[in-house]
This record gives C-alpha cells, structure tokens and sequence, in this order.
C-alpha cells in the first residue's frame, strides 16, 4: 500500500456545500486523517458547526469575514483561520479558499441550528 495520495483539485467535481461549491480531496480514503477542499463562496455561507471535526480555513483570494460564535473575523488573501469543534462559523463575501477539515471530512458531521 502507498503511503501516499496525489489529488488535482482543479479537476475534482465541484459539489454544493453550505459555504457554496467545492471540490474535496482525500475524501474517498478510509484511513486518511484529514481532507482537503478547495471552495468557492460567491455568496453568504450558512451558520454551521461540527461535533467532532476542526477546519483550518486558509483564503485565497477575495475580500470579506468569517462570522465565529460571537466574533467577526476580517478575511484577506493568506488568513488562515483554525475552527474547533462546536464553534459556530461561517464566512461571508466572495472568496475562494482552502479548507482542511481534520479528521477527513464526513457529512454526518454537519449540523445546523
């Protein structure tokens, strides 16, 4: 078995997400320990947490802020913003961004309020 994977994210299928569209790397992989995605928000994302997950949001490209339990984030190209389990979050503006969802990201792992 390889210890590693190779993922070309500007191919991946673009797929809708609370934050917009994007594209997730690694996904697929029983044993990985975290993924990769590449987003696009071209409109306000909505409020969202995690029970078990962390995200590290990294911008870049885009202008605007990342809303986090009771605080306001300015968003520019190279933020990077490290959300822990429970924290409500969400970005607004146009941005494009990666995000590293630690353990790999599982959709029953989004909950909404």
């Amino acid at each position: 078995m390889k210890k590693f994977s190779v993922a070309q994210l500007d191919e991946l299928e673009n797929v809708p997400c609370p934050c917009g569209e994007t594209r997730r790397a690694f996904t697929d992989l029983v044993d990985a320990p975290a993924s990769m995605h590449l987003v696009t928000i071209n409109s306000d994302s909505r409020v969202h947490y995690h029970k078990t997950m962390s995200e590290i949001y990294l911008i870049l490209d885009g202008e605007g802020h990342m809303e986090v339990d009771d605080d306001v984030i300015p968003l520019r190209p190279m933020t990077a913003v490290l959300i822990r389990p429970g924290c409500r979050h969400r970005a607004v503006g146009k941005l494009k961004l990666v995000n590293v969802p630690v353990p790999a990201f599982n959709a029953d792992d989004e909950w909404f309020d």
